[in-house]
């Protein structure tokens, strides 16, 4: 699997990274291999967060891995903090509690990476400004960014922390692009020229920040996949006729169209699967071309102006 960079920073990890929120139905064995056959096809970074499964994802994880200190160093382990029941929660404690909690459930000394997990609008940045340096003096989290957050919110919080942002999750897929519609649909009055995130694309790209697209294979939020799916008739022909056409999987299809964007971007798969894991790992090694990555976002119902 290619490689990318994360952000400004010189941590390297495969193009797809794993998210592990359904790692909380497996056993720590059926985990493990889960675990192995990412690490095989080149999948290093596992996206973990406190609320995934209550806290048990990261503990069957731990599990997973127990007998086998060495594989810590072969994995970029990240977690995501912020979201409580009923309410956003960025406050300066529960950051901090929310990352040492994490850590012993992960059994780990430390984060490769912590996201902020939803926008807090009661954010005091200078509380997590304070939150972030106090977790990487002490060695518990070697690198910071957010999820779902647009521009303005990322440049209110690079005005206080020290740490530069390296990613920004959001919700990205060839069935999820208001970031790529209003980029085509500028000064018009139709619904797709709205700009709902005020350019996280071009804000990323000129940041240098990685998106990592989370949901790959979902349409709405939680309506569910559109991969198979009779409700998508054209989209999976075409992810068909190019899966045929490039010897691979729909799901590698759908996966590289993310991954053709001129931008640093790393889709969080959360599959359980091991079979369809190793079919979407290939869409490393495909490359559409830019008809052929027109042609599917048209298929998704998009129309061009």
């Amino acid at each position: 699997m290619k490689q990318i960079q994360l952000g400004t920073s010189q941590v390297q990890t495969g193009e797809v990274g794993l998210g592990c929120m359904r790692m909380d139905s497996l056993s720590a064995k059926d985990a493990r291999h889960v675990i192995d056959t990412a690490l095989d096809v080149g999948i290093t970074l596992f996206d973990h967060a406190d609320i995934y499964g209550k806290g048990n994802s990261e503990r069957v994880f731990a599990s997973a891995i127990k007998d086998t200190p060495s594989l810590r160093e072969k994995m970029i382990v990240q977690s995501k903090c912020g979201i409580r029941k009923g309410f956003f929660d960025f406050s300066k404690e529960h950051i901090i509690t929310s990352v040492e909690e994490s850590l012993k459930r992960l059994e780990m000394d430390y984060l490769d990476v912590l996201l902020l997990h939803r926008p807090d609008a009661l954010m005091e940045p200078e509380e997590v400004a304070e939150a972030f340096t106090r977790l990487k003096e002490d060695g518990k989290v070697a690198y910071f960014g957010v999820s779902n957050q647009h521009p303005g919110q990322m440049e209110l919080l690079k005005a206080y922390v020290r740490e530069p942002l390296l990613i920004n999750q959001v919700q990205l897929s060839v069935m999820h692009t208001p970031m790529i519609d209003a980029s085509f649909n500028v000064n018009m009055y139709n619904r797709e020229a709205i700009n709902r995130d005020l350019g996280i694309m071009e804000y990323s790209r000129l940041h240098n920040m990685t998106i990592q697209a989370w949901s790959p294979f979902q349409y709405g939020m939680i309506e569910g996949t559109f991969m198979g799916n009779e409700d998508f008739p054209n989209l999976n022909k075409t992810l068909q006729e190019l899966a045929d056409k490039k010897g691979v999987t729909d799901s590698a299809i759908a996966i590289a169209w993310l991954l053709r964007l001129p931008l640093s971007v790393q889709p969080i798969v959360g599959t359980m699967n091991t079979s369809r894991l190793k079919d979407i790992s290939k869409a490393s090694e495909v490359e559409l071309t830019r008809e052929e990555w027109y042609e599917l976002y048209r298929s998704a119902g998009n129309e061009l102006p």
